[in-house]
Order: structure tokens, then sequence, then C-alpha cells
């Protein structure tokens, strides 16, 4: 091979195996896609975002984003099963520039292109800056991240605060760094004080730590130290909300859930949603997995092990937690950072075959064409429950002294954000089972219920939907909300 071939491989592979890093015209190749990346992340992520109603759990977000922060804690203590910082967040959002559907998701929204670079970031500390390009791709262009980067929950801002830990969290694990170890149980804390389950990344990440080190450890205690001050690091900050957690805990898994996923199906559910909601990209993304997690096993077994570490972990405790608390997908944001790695590093295969930098552009194109299918029906039609027209089609509907019972009680969040019933003078009335209903005395006016496919959660033997049935007339079915009449 000729010097001047040697040398151009050398130029489109970026980092060498050995770790050495080449300096080329081609830095600044990385830089300018990433700023591409970037913006295609913003793009995607504010296009339409106000455009779909509300639904249930941000409405919630709302209602609870609208008390004092002192009274938000409260909320968590009883009702909500979610810590408080987003909500203060949103708090001081809608205290500075109003309320409607855009400024509710626009934190969600940030975060979500927030994570483009970070996670380039952590994807060249875990490899190469390949491996961090690729990654990036994939979350720019993910149709999983863009919806919860549209919803105005704390999915986004918990993917975002992990993704900074992972990549001080790499960062510590090369170098045993007593400031990398503090910002990353730094980062960890605000994770959790996001969404109470990056606590399960949280634990992986630092179990598998100390899988890496013991034999260091064995040999000198004090290589554990900054191991410690990273899980004081944590614990500190995160001190009021873990008490909070043990107890929320208990209060949930006292009951088997009556909604979500259980089993295999949390993993196959997770797998789907996260490669797009496509069973054949998932089977494509599963195999490139999978060829990343060999290919990594050749260039780095540490790495290799850590995704495997990972995946397993995770997937474990989400499949015994599923029959103790309500699993869904979203719940596994921070599973993205660990699938979107191994996938990335498939790309090896390839290079090696044919060394050319358009094997890295053809993979970062890959992740935008078969996403397409997808931007199209969702950037041009309602992707989730409308309440605002559902609402405005009630509101021609009622007059003063009407009742509207939801069934469940909590729907009435949603209607009430788009008609309030001190507009016309109707009453609200929540019912949850058969006797709330039965407590309901018809008077002269009509009697309407509101109702959906979330009266089986609060009443899995059904007894709310055959009382409606026996004893109401249906008017319509309103993509999915049944409105019907006494």
């Amino acid at each position: 091979m000729s010097v001047k071939k040697q040398k151009k491989i050398i130029h489109i592979g970026d980092n060498l195996d050995d770790g050495r890093q080449i300096k080329t015209q081609s830095d600044s190749r990385y830089i300018q896609l990433l700023i591409m990346l970037t913006i295609s992340a913003f793009v995607l992520r504010f296009y339409n975002l106000g455009f779909n109603s509300l639904w249930l759990d941000e409405a919630s977000t709302n209602l609870i984003a609208l008390k004092s922060f002192g009274d938000i804690w409260q909320t968590m203590l009883g009702v909500e099963f979610n810590p408080p910082l987003f909500y203060w967040m949103e708090h001081i959002l809608i205290s500075l520039l109003g309320n409607s559907e855009f400024i509710l998701r626009l934190l969600p929204a940030l975060f979500g292109v927030a994570v483009i670079p970070v996670i380039y970031l952590v994807g060249t500390e875990f490899r190469n800056r390949n491996v961090g390009i690729i990654t990036a791709a994939a979350f720019t262009f993910s149709p999983f991240l863009i919806l919860y980067s549209q919803e105005a929950r704390s999915y986004s801002m918990m993917l975002f605060f992990t993704a900074c830990a992972m990549l001080f969290y790499f960062k510590a694990l090369k170098s045993n760094d007593i400031k990398n170890w503090v910002v990353f149980g730094a980062f960890s804390a605000l994770a959790f004080w996001s969404h109470f389950y990056a606590f399960v990344m949280i634990v992986s990440c630092l179990i598998y730590a100390m899988m890496v080190h013991i034999k260091e450890i064995k040999k000198d205690i004090n290589y554990v130290k900054p191991f410690i001050l990273s899980l004081i690091t944590f614990i500190g900050l995160s001190l009021p909300l873990i008490i909070v957690t043990i107890d929320l805990f208990g209060k949930r898994t006292s009951t088997a859930p009556t909604y979500g996923l259980q089993g295999m199906n949390v993993i196959v559910d997770t797998f789907n949603q996260v490669s797009g909601y496509s069973e054949l990209i998932t089977a494509l993304f599963v195999i490139l997995f999978i060829i990343g997690i060999f290919q990594a096993f050749i260039v780095d077994k540490t790495r290799a092990t850590f995704l495997v570490w990972s995946i397993i972990s995770i997937f474990v405790v989400s499949y015994f937690l599923s029959y103790k608390i309500p699993m869904i997908p979203r719940y596994l944001q921070f599973f993205v950072i660990i699938f979107f790695m191994g996938i990335a590093m498939s790309y090896k295969l390839l290079f090696n075959l044919k060394p050319s930098k358009n094997i890295i552009y053809c993979m970062v194109l890959l992740f935008m064409v078969i996403s397409v299918p997808f931007y199209i029906p969702y950037y041009s039609q309602e992707t989730k429950v409308d309440w605002r027209g559902f609402s405005k089609g009630l509101s021609t509907m009622t007059k003063p002294g009407d009742y509207v019972v939801f069934v469940p009680g909590y729907l009435q969040t949603p209607t009430e954000y788009y008609y309030s019933n001190k507009t016309n003078g109707v009453m609200y009335i929540s019912a949850y089972v058969v006797s709330d209903l039965d407590k309901i005395q018809k008077n002269n006016n009509s009697v309407f219920y509101v109702m959906t496919g979330d009266a089986l959660a609060t009443d899995p033997s059904g007894g709310t939907m055959n009382w409606l049935s026996k004893n109401t007339r249906l008017i319509t079915n309103y993509k999915g909300i049944y409105l019907s009449v006494r």
C-alpha cells in the first residue's frame, strides 16, 4: 500500500483503534456534521410544537405546574408519582411566558435539542468521534425521541441529564479522577430529580464501575475514594427525594398495576418504540446492535462488557418491576444511549471491509431516511388524543345546570384546560367506581358522561363501563373519548 493511500485511510478513519488522535482537516467535518444534526434536531422538535392538543398527562403537568413550589412538593407526596424538578421549571416558564401548548412543551423540546451535542461527546468518549456522530444522528432523527421531546413531560430532561452523567462516567472510568466522579454524581442526581426511573441506570453504572475496578480496589483501597465521593454527591443532592421515593415505592407496589406492560412485553415494546414503531426497522436495529457488540469485543472488551451489562441489568430490573409498578417504554428513555451507541459501533465492520468516510455518512443518512415514513403523518395530523376538539364540541352541547361526569375523574383535567365549567354554569363531577355513579341524582337538566379506556385502569372489573352501557345513551366516540347522556 502506498504512503499516499495509507494517509488517506488514516484521514477518513479519524481515531485509530490504538486511541491516538489524528489531527487532519476531517476535524472540521465532524463539527460541521454535528452542527447540521443539531439544527435538524431543532427543526424536528420545534416544528408544529403546539399543533397537538394536550393529552391527559400533559394537562396534569399544567395543573401541577400552576401550583407554588411548596404545593408542587406536597402534590408529589400525595398523588403524583414523579419528582418535582420538571414541574418547578415549568412553573417558572409559565410565570414568565404564559400558558399554551407551545410554552408547556418548550422545555422538553429544548432538552431534546441540547442532548444532541452531549450525546456526540458521550459516543466520542465511549469509543471515538465516528461512534459519537453516528449516535448523535440516531438521536436526531429518532421518532421515539422526537415524540417525547414534543410532550410536556420530564422524559427528555431526564435523558439530557443522564447523557451528561454518562459523559463524565466514561471519563471517570478511564482516569478515576475525583472531579469526573463528583460531576457524574451531580448529573445523576439531576436525572433522578427529573424521573424516578433514572435510578435504574445510575445504579447499573455504579455496580459496573465497581466490577471493572475490583482488582485495583483490592490492591489499594484508596482507589475507591473517588467512587465513594461520587456516591456521596448523589446521595447528598438527592437525600430528600430518596426518602420520599422509598415511601412512594411502597404505596405504588401495595397493589398490582392496572395498566402498563408486563414481563417480556416490556422488553419487546421498548425495542419496537425506540426503533421507531416499526417491526422491520426494529429487526434491522437489533441486528446492527448485535454486530456492534461483537465489534466492541474485538476492539475494547471493557466497553463491550459495559453495553452487555447495561442492557441486561436494565431489562432484568424492568422485567421484575413490571409486576409491581406500571411499566411503560418511555420510562426507559436512557436505554437509547446504550442501544444507539451499540448500533453505532457496527460501523467498524463495514469500515474494516472498505475504509471510507462514506460509511459514516451512509449510517447518518440511514437514520434519516428510515424515519421519513413516521414524519409524514406525525407532522400533518393529530397524533395525541384531541381533547381540544372534544372540549369544543362538548361546550356546544351543554347548557347551564347540566352535569358532566368524568369516568375516571381525572379526565376532567384535559377537558377543563380547554373548556372550564365556569364558562356556562356546567357542573363537573368525578366518578371512579359504580357507587360514585349511583350517587348522581338526575334533575331536569342533562347528565353527560365522558369516558375513555382509562376506566378499566381505575376499575379493572369493568363495573363502571357496564353501568354506563346500561344507563346511558352513547352520543359520540370522538377518537377514543366516549360521550354519552342520560
